[in-house]
């Protein structure tokens, strides 16, 4: 409510300058757009439905490493209520995927297409020249054991203890694989850790792995600018992604993208996307030894997937490409689509060979 009420004076605001919008396009989650219809009642609103939380969602109890307490239920409960006021107020809904839009009450379902904005797939390929500078001067290369593992932030929701709790065994099944782990300290997600400051600190505590600049086989590289991260991508040799049955990552699709071999969970979300044994692995989001077999699997047999990580590509190409999410997006705001595919920067799209030979350095 007091998000909602802190728009409606900045949108009063803008109302008392003379400026009265067609369209107002929204993310109604944290209550900003609640009061939008007394400032601008004619405006067309559209409301990203990106998620509906449940007390008895898919994501609430999936973890039994975290059991529900009952006053989870009941917050969650609560959050309900103001997604249930966005859905009846606006005149359009979207939702990124067909299994995030089906989590809405089936009464506002028929109010709810399916649009995901894209990815940059424009930028993103299989890059057999790609090469990696780590901080400690270690160079990699497209062509070496390298197992990816991506998050905005490192916590339970995207698995992160789960992968952690992997590598013991991962490390000494593949004595010169290395480990590249890109993602933040902070809760996206979730909860934060009782007893540390991060989920990173937490599970460093409790698995024995080494990351010694000198020595080590896992890089934590926190969170790189997108043209190093691209290159991250395409060194690896296998893409590991765990989700609870949840929002699904930009980075699972821009490591199919970028043609990695991905093992991932076999959750709602990821099935929508991936198919088994023809553009990645699904394995079980709690069993450890199934995630170790299967990136063990690719590592073993590099030139076997080649096939995979082909469909991979192609299996995100069309459907998920930016350019197709910013032309419906601008039908759905009333505007012409531009005359030449743009990027977000507004410059003209680049082709597929942009920034294809070199090499990236990480520094910290």
């Amino acid at each position: 409510m007091l998000h909602g009420q802190a728009v409606c004076r900045l949108l009063m605001q803008l109302k008392d300058q003379g400026f009265v919008p067609d369209v107002v396009l929204a993310h109604p989650g944290w209550g900003e757009t609640l009061y939008l219809r007394e400032v601008f009642p004619q405006a067309k609103l559209i409301h990203l439905c990106e998620w509906f939380y449940g007390a008895n969602g898919p994501d609430m109890g999936f973890d039994p490493e975290f059991p529900v307490t009952l006053d989870a239920q009941l917050r969650v409960s609560t959050w309900r209520a103001h997604h249930l006021l966005a859905l009846e107020q606006c005149d359009v809904a979207i939702a990124p995927t067909q299994w995030q839009k089906s989590q809405f009450p089936v009464t506002y379902q028929p109010k709810i297409q399916v649009l995901h904005e894209g990815i940059a797939t424009d930028l993103l390929g299989p890059n057999p020249q790609a090469e990696l500078i780590l901080p400690n001067g270690q160079v990699l290369k497209a062509g070496d054991p390298v197992v990816t593992y991506v998050a905005r932030n490192l916590e339970p929701y995207r698995g992160f203890h789960v992968f952690m709790r992997c590598l013991p065994a991962l490390l000494a099944a593949h004595p010169t694989c290395q480990v590249l782990i890109v993602g933040g300290d902070e809760v996206s997600y979730g909860r934060a850790p009782k007893n540390a400051k991060s989920w990173r600190e937490a599970l460093l505590r409790e698995v024995n792995i080494d990351t010694s600049s000198e020595t080590g086989r896992v890089h934590f590289l926190g969170k790189l600018p997108y043209a190093q991260y691209r290159w991250v991508l395409q060194v690896s040799a296998v893409h590991v992604y765990l989700t609870y049955p949840f929002v699904l990552s930009w980075s699972l699709l821009e490591a199919l993208a970028s043609g990695c071999a991905v093992v991932a969970s076999d959750t709602a979300p990821v099935r929508e996307v991936i198919r088994h044994g023809e553009n990645g692995l699904l394995v079980d989001f709690l069993d450890g030894s199934q995630i170790v077999e299967a990136v063990k699997k690719v590592l073993g047999d590099p030139t076997g997937m080649q096939a995979m990580r082909q469909a991979a590509v192609e299996s995100v190409r069309g459907r998920f490409a930016q350019a197709r999410g910013t032309v419906r997006y601008l039908a759905e705001l009333g505007c012409a689509p531009a005359a030449t595919t743009c990027n977000p920067s507004g410059r003209e799209t680049p082709s597929h060979t942009i920034e294809q030979t070199g090499t990236f350095a990480l520094t910290h």
